[in-house]
């Protein structure tokens, strides 16, 4: 994942209304996208239950990604492998972490976007194309979390907006 470390990550951070058990358990669930995640149209796993779990994506555009979990680390995070089939991936983090007897999520991408580019290059469609509707995103997603932890609710579809990358079009 080192060739990842040196793309500028994207990261959300948001808390969490509910205790990191829960947290890690709904994350760490197989099939956990079709609960949380505004832009999933279909979440199902391939193998499932640890490092070396792989799922499928699929998102309300029809676009899909496959997740190739890296590491497994329970109630603390993992972090992933996502992209087409046999296209190129981005590295993920998923981090459960307590500050002040709260709970926070974060999520943080290091996208295979320009990664063969030096950084004076590839800042510019980084920073103002590809870092906003990521960071959008993200946002989405970690709000679906928090959504379907405090409503105890599945979470519709395109709930925090659409998203032009992941919604119907």
């Amino acid at each position: 994942m080192k060739q990842f470390k040196k793309t500028w990550p994207i990261r959300v951070e948001k808390e969490i209304k509910a205790n990191s058990d829960e947290i890690w358990k709904i994350i760490s669930k197989e099939g956990n996208l079709n609960l949380v995640h505004p832009f999933c149209k279909n979440n199902y796993a391939i193998s499932w239950g640890s490092e070396n779990s792989v799922d499928v994506l699929e998102y309300l555009n029809g676009l899909k990604f496959i997740r190739e979990f890296q590491t497994w680390n329970p109630g603390k995070g993992y972090s992933l492998l996502i992209g087409t089939k046999n296209g190129k991936k981005s590295y993920v983090e998923w981090k459960i972490r307590s500050k002040n007897k709260k709970q926070y999520l974060s999520i943080t991408v290091y996208t295979h976007y320009m990664i063969k580019y030096p950084k004076f290059i590839s800042f510019f469609p980084y920073e103002f194309m590809v870092k906003p509707k990521l960071k959008k995103y993200l946002e989405s997603v970690i709000g679906g979390i928090n959504y379907y932890l405090t409503k105890n609710k599945t979470v519709p579809k395109n709930n925090f907006g659409e998203h032009n990358w992941f919604s119907k079009k």
